[in-house]
């Protein structure tokens, strides 16, 4: 079965801090719903208003930088977003986000060649991203099959009760 998506890029440029993903005035709640609501703001007024289900956080390096704060990729998931998408990422943002199942996939050259609202399609089985706007194809790793059930069971706490049968 393909794990088959597509949706809208939101494009971004280097260092997107966990700062600007969520704001630190809003880390006095645990509430998916509200983190979700101040997504982004301090970089993108309109990007919790607009972001659409199964939608694509496009950037360049380093995203995620900054603080570990695991609100930063719950918050990004809480909006709907399908896969961050970035040149690289901060280490400890990209196992906090694999940890909640929030998709992350490292790609040097589709964030130079991408365009706020392009259509982007992620075929995660086989590791192929194709700019549907621009008619591009990028390749990527598929996850081994244990990132990848993490990912499809919502994250490290439901696929450790599975694992000890909970």
């Amino acid at each position: 079965m393909k794990n088959l998506t597509s949706g809208k890029a939101w494009v971004y440029k280097d260092d997107v801090d966990t700062d600007v993903i969520i704001p630190a005035r809003y880390l006095n709640t645990s509430d998916e719903t509200e983190l979700a609501s101040h997504c982004m703001e301090d970089i993108d007024k309109n990007f919790a208003i607009n972001v659409q289900m199964n939608d694509f956080i496009i950037a360049g390096d380093n995203f995620g930088c900054g603080s570990s704060r695991e609100h930063a990729p719950i918050s990004i998931k809480a909006c709907g977003v399908k896969a961050v998408i970035a040149k690289s990422f901060a280490r400890i943002f990209y196992r906090n986000a694999i940890n909640i199942g929030l998709i992350i996939i490292e790609n040097d050259k589709l964030p130079d060649e991408c365009s706020k609202g392009d259509v982007i399609e992620l075929d995660t089985e086989n590791g192929i991203i194709k700019n549907l706007t621009t008619k591009k194809e990028y390749s990527c790793p598929p996850f081994n099959k244990e990132i990848q059930e993490l990912i499809d069971i919502g994250g490290l706490v439901n696929y450790t009760k599975k694992k000890l049968g909970v």
